[in-house]
């Protein structure tokens, strides 16, 4: 087993991925989400890609479709990016006074901007409004912490980004 990490740092899963085909392996695990998928696929079209996303893979260029995926490249995808309003409403249920919600994202993942959008959509629905904070580095976490009680934002939802949901 050979393993590799980016740590969150999307621009070097390219490099980790052409590594590992260089070794040569039989199959890659990318379970970083699609970002990784990607990252895999640009880098070999005859290794096996096993991909673990909460994405759609067809959306993101993975498969040619869910029934038949096609090429080298197969999966579980969870589909989570689609649950940002069920999320928004179930936190609605929870805090019904809570009118100001926070969504953290990192927009390096091909998912944030859908993700924010479906969000933004309930929030409207909901009578919420929602505050989109954006987060690419380590450093960024502390300023983001500072403005949610500066705002004194009532709510926080976290994205499903590896990046983001590790930190």
């Amino acid at each position: 087993m050979e393993y590799r990490w980016a740590d969150g740092q999307y621009e070097r899963l390219g490099a980790l991925a052409t590594d590992l085909v260089h070794q040569p392996v039989g199959l890659i695990a990318a379970v970083g989400g699609a970002v990784s998928a990607q990252a895999a696929k640009a880098a070999t079209s005859t290794i096996a890609i096993v991909f673990v996303s909460g994405g759609d893979p067809v959306q993101h260029g993975l498969v040619a479709s869910l029934s038949r995926p096609g090429g080298n490249v197969t999966g579980v995808s969870l589909i989570t990016a689609a649950l940002g309003g069920k999320r928004l409403e179930l936190l609605s249920e929870l805090l019904p006074s809570v009118r100001v919600v926070a969504m953290l994202i990192n927009p390096k993942n091909p998912d944030a901007e859908f993700e924010a959008k479906d969000i933004q959509t309930a929030a409207r629905a909901l009578g919420r409004e929602i505050r989109v904070l954006k987060v690419t580095t380590e450093a960024d976490f502390e300023p983001v912490f500072a403005t949610l009680v500066q705002q004194r934002v009532g709510a926080l939802i976290v994205g499903a980004d590896p990046f983001v949901n590790r930190r």
